[in-house]
């Protein structure tokens, strides 16, 4: 059997870590994941296959060259990090601290260890309100709180790095990521969860009342925001390409990941609906602040780059595996 190039995966037992976690082992890869088991979940890691667990802080130093020492990495593939808007900004020392400052310590350990691969988990929140849409990776970047904030920081760390000829890189910048595995054994599983797939089968569930829906108000065809949801499997495809990308001397840069395709959030309680076969709820809540009416990605770049396409990420397969998750794990995982 050939050797497996050994990939660390930062954040490897959390929701897209995981599906990752996956993807590499289905394409021959050997993962590592680094976590700190605060926010991911054990059982995430041991459905997505072979693995090794280091469970240490990116700010650990020591933990990280021990981690180092240990294996020869091709890449890494960085998920961990903090992602909650609302918390960003009533504790950014945690935002900065976890996604600035350990992500920095981790290029550290790179350099160290000569591994020059790196890809990034970004966002579309580095781009802040839409000037116009669909957003191209050219579209200017005025994050609007704590947490756009500290990816761009790192993205900006990354061309600097990268300027200097030490890292290679790929700056993924997420969408909606939504749905589950469609084999339903790895899911969706926040605390406290905000998004809205997994409330909206909360409320499918009899776990809660109803599902608020934040603003009927704005400037689209139904009243509810628009977002552009991409299956979470396809994610994971997208970053076992980015790493190929970069191990076959391909570019560095950053690129979006949706479909192009935008839902408003009453055309995903729709789509939910049909998929669980239940009634949901509604309430119309107030807008939340610093929600743009509509965010839509401009796909081109990952297709044309690492040929890439969303292929399980129309809404109805997306609420159709999410509910074969959340049928059988109606309270997350055991633990």
């Amino acid at each position: 059997m050939p050797h497996r190039k050994e990939v660390l995966v930062t954040g490897g037992c959390g929701y897209i870590g995981s599906h990752a976690v996956r993807a590499l082992n289905e394409a021959g890869f050997a993962p590592v994941v680094l976590d700190n088991l605060s926010t991911g979940h054990l059982e995430a890691l041991t459905a997505a296959g072979d693995f090794k667990l280091y469970q240490a802080e990116l700010r650990d130093e020591n933990a990280l060259e021990s981690c180092f020492k240990q294996h020869r990495f091709t890449g890494v593939l960085h998920f961990a990090g903090v992602a909650l808007v609302g918390e960003s900004v009533r504790d950014p020392e945690k935002y900065y601290g976890t996604n600035v400052i350990g992500s920095l310590n981790l290029i550290a350990v790179c350099k160290r260890h000569g591994v020059k691969n790196l890809v990034f988990s970004s966002t579309a929140a580095t781009y802040g309100v839409p000037q116009s849409v669909p957003m191209a990776e050219d579209h200017p970047q005025h994050p609007i709180n704590p947490y756009g904030r500290t990816k761009l920081t790192f993205e900006q760390a990354l061309q600097s790095y990268h300027g200097a000829g030490q890292i290679d890189y790929l700056a993924l910048r997420y969408f909606n990521a939504a749905g589950s595995d469609p084999r339903g054994d790895i899911g969706e599983a926040h605390d406290p969860e905000t998004h809205l797939i997994p409330n909206a089968y909360r409320v499918a569930l009899g776990q809660l009342a109803h599902l608020t829906v934040h603003g009927n108000d704005y400037p689209t065809p139904d009243g509810t925001c628009i977002r552009d949801y991409i299956h979470v499997t396809d994610l994971a495809e997208a970053h076992v390409l980015a790493l190929t990308h970069l191990l076959n001397g391909g570019v560095s840069g950053a690129m979006n990941l949706g479909t192009g395709q935008g839902h408003s959030v009453l055309d995903v309680v729709k789509a939910c609906e049909a998929a669980s076969g239940r009634k949901i709820p509604v309430v119309m809540g107030a807008r939340r602040e610093g929600d743009p009416p509509s965010l839509v990605a401009d796909p081109g770049k990952a297709k044309q780059v690492l040929g890439f396409a969303a292929r399980r990420s129309d809404l109805a397969t997306i609420a159709a595996d999410a509910w074969r998750w959340f049928e059988k794990h109606p309270h997350g995982y055991a633990s």
